[in-house]
């Protein structure tokens, strides 16, 4: 996904581009930026925010506002749908692969993640579900262990 880079109070600032499905994300981004600014940088927090999305979604916004306004404006736009929002967490853990960077602990933190915001959004999965998923993204190298759960 194409990403912008800022420059925000000598501190770096990437926002991808809006699509209209990832709202939810830009919107996190964008407010950090906003909460990273001063007031004399208005001005710049509005040129960010119009540049971070694509020119088809730039009909209808106000021209002369704070970049609060602005996003107000937007957020009224994109209502972030929960069936979207399944949809990208649920691609988000069975998409999860350990490269073998990093710990396999955080791997299968970041899978219960997954599963907990799940539950918020009414999506229970089984423990065991959460524990096939981990143990599959897992390499050759860890089998063994695949090989002993399954046993």
């Amino acid at each position: 996904m194409a990403a912008v880079t800022f420059s925000i109070n000598n501190n770096m600032v990437t926002i991808e581009i809006l699509t209209g499905s990832n709202f939810k994300k830009w919107k996190e981004d964008i407010m950090l930026a906003i909460e990273m600014t001063d007031e004399k940088s208005n001005r710049i927090c509005t040129l960010s925010i119009k540049r971070s999305f694509q020119d088809h979604l730039k009909s209808d916004l106000p021209d002369q506002c704070t970049a609060r306004e602005l996003l107000d404006a937007i957020s009224k736009r994109y209502k972030v749908s929960s069936n979207a929002e399944i949809e990208t967490l649920l691609q988000g853990l069975f998409n999860m692969e350990y490269y073998g960077s990093g710990s396999v602990r955080n791997n299968i933190i970041r899978m219960v993640d997954y599963q907990t915001k799940l539950k918020a959004l009414n999506i229970p999965l089984l423990d065991a579900l959460i524990v096939h998923q981990a143990l599959n993204t897992l390499p050759f190298e860890f089998g063994i262990i695949q090989t002993n759960y399954i046993s």
